[in-house]
């Protein structure tokens, strides 16, 4: 009997940062001596880059059009630190279901038990979690993965976004679904900023796993097709995502988020807005800020 690979998925809203800071994730594994893969979900095909020195690999549904049969270590391309680099892509555009490669790409390495042969000791899912649904859904609806983790600022549609991931595995965990490890609190650099998302994991019943401040090192690194681990290794910026690496490594235990129905979440937003407005009037006025 083989060891058991930790298999995780990092959901996000487009453009909230989920790339950047599971690739950064994936970097420090890496450099801390876990056998590491990336699979990256999204259509874009953009998820593993910055372990490649900014470079795009070929996908696997792309390598599947072109051939019939595919060895799938065709597809599987050694990034920084070691890290072994997947995409599974999408169709062409306008034509089928953006998750489809999710669930081809899975099924090839289950089949070929590339997994057990490469030895990995994790597997990071980078999945686009604007929507739970199709081939998107697969990580979480089939316990693929045993723990989810979703990445979120304190803007309402990204709160909006996780919230929605917490009704998808509330809904599949009574057939086996992956459950929730934590929220990845990502651009908190206002104390409003954290105070938002700490009440978001409260209402929710669920935790902040790290807060992730926003950073120009990360556009730095990236820039040069970097992570900020191999770009800028001795930033405090690389030592949050270390920290953030040894806590997804030792985490064990998940459970059922308890998610805000729509009128809950939008009195909540509503209350928050109104609060942060005042926030603001008071600041003007010179007063001290306080929420």
């Amino acid at each position: 009997m083989g060891k058991k690979i930790k298999q995780i998925a990092i959901y996000g809203k487009g453009g909230i940062g989920k790339s950047t800071t599971t690739s950064n994730l994936s970097a420090a594994l890496g450099e801390a001596g876990y056998r590491v893969m990336q699979f990256g979900c999204d259509p874009k095909s953009d998820s593993t880059n910055t372990l490649r020195g900014g470079t795009y690999i070929p996908t696997v549904l792309d390598t599947l059009r072109e051939k019939t049969k595919v060895d799938a270590h065709e597809v599987v391309h050694e990034g920084f630190a070691g890290v072994y680099c997947v995409e599974a892509g999408g169709p062409a555009p306008g034509v089928g279901c953006a998750g489809r490669g999710i669930i081809t790409a899975v099924q090839l390495f289950r089949q070929q038990r590339v997994f057990e042969e490469l030895d990995l000791d994790i597997i990071l899912y980078d999945v686009l979690g604007d929507v739970v649904c199709g081939g998107f859904a697969v990580p979480v609806r089939e316990g693929i993965a045993q723990h989810v983790f979703t990445v979120s600022s304190s803007d309402f549609m990204s709160i909006y976004a996780s919230n929605n991931l917490f009704k998808g595995i509330s809904g599949y965990s009574k057939s086996g679904g992956a459950l929730l490890g934590g929220v990845i609190a990502n651009s908190i650099n206002q104390d409003y900023s954290r105070r938002v998302v700490d009440d978001f994991v409260a209402r929710t019943k669920t935790r902040v796993v790290e807060y992730v401040p926003r950073s120009v090192t990360v556009t730095q690194s990236e820039l040069q097709g970097k992570t900020v681990i191999e770009a800028a290794p001795d930033s405090a910026q690389a030592d949050v995502y270390r920290s953030l690496a040894k806590k997804i490594a030792a985490h064990e235990e998940s459970a059922v988020p308890s998610p805000m129905d729509v009128t809950e979440l939008r009195e909540w937003a509503g209350e928050w807005g109104r609060r942060l407005l005042e926030i603001e009037r008071r600041a003007g006025s010179g007063n001290a800020i306080g929420v």
